[in-house]
């Protein structure tokens, strides 16, 4: 092959790639930056449609984030291919920190209360099996109240800088398209 790795990496190094990859996570984010900078839409569209993924990704149902963007993207007239980037901030390693504030924020909007009741001993046990019916009140439900006023205000804060951001860049590059196609004038 002609870009095979010459030393095949063990099981350690391809588990440390997975969780903390060789270039940096700042490469990554720029490279998604980029991508939403350079869609063919308006600003508006572009900011909503990244909204819409932000949004999405607060919802603690795994496996629906991406649907659920491009339904709203669509329902709203947002780019979807915005609201697919967007859906990447609900990533293994930030999705711990939103289900964790969903809880609290879904708890206090179900309590009016920043104690509430505290989380039953035996969440371990009810999150090995899995059963939904048993999860339903204590976690399930406070998380998907939580995820609406949280991912909302999370989508309203990305909607304007991204929406500067779009804008700046397609001004940029038809000043610089018109620049560059300037075609010479007979003398």
């Amino acid at each position: 092959m002609l870009f095979k790795r010459r030393n095949k990496p063990d099981f350690r190094e391809r588990l440390r790639l997975a969780l903390w990859p060789r270039r940096s996570v700042g490469r990554s984010l720029r490279y998604f930056g980029k991508r939403v900078l350079r869609l063919r839409a308006t600003p508006h569209a572009i900011a909503s449609g990244f909204a819409c993924g932000i949004f999405a990704a607060f919802i603690p149902i795994l496996g629906v984030h991406i649907a659920v963007a491009l339904a709203i993207a669509w329902l709203i007239g947002g780019n979807v291919a915005a609201a697919v980037i967007g859906t990447t901030l609900g990533n293994p390693l930030v999705l711990p920190f939103i289900w964790a504030a969903t809880l609290e924020v879904g708890r206090f909007v179900m309590t009016g209360s920043l104690q509430g009741e505290p989380m039953p001993p035996h969440l371990g046990h009810m999150l090995r099996h899995l059963d939904i019916s048993v999860l339903w009140g204590p976690v399930i439900e406070p998380m998907l109240i939580g995820a609406v006023p949280l991912g909302l205000l999370a989508a309203v804060i990305v909607y304007f800088p991204v929406r500067w951001a779009v804008a700046g860049f397609q001004h940029r590059r038809r000043h610089l398209h018109r620049h560059h196609h300037r075609v010479a004038e007979p003398t």
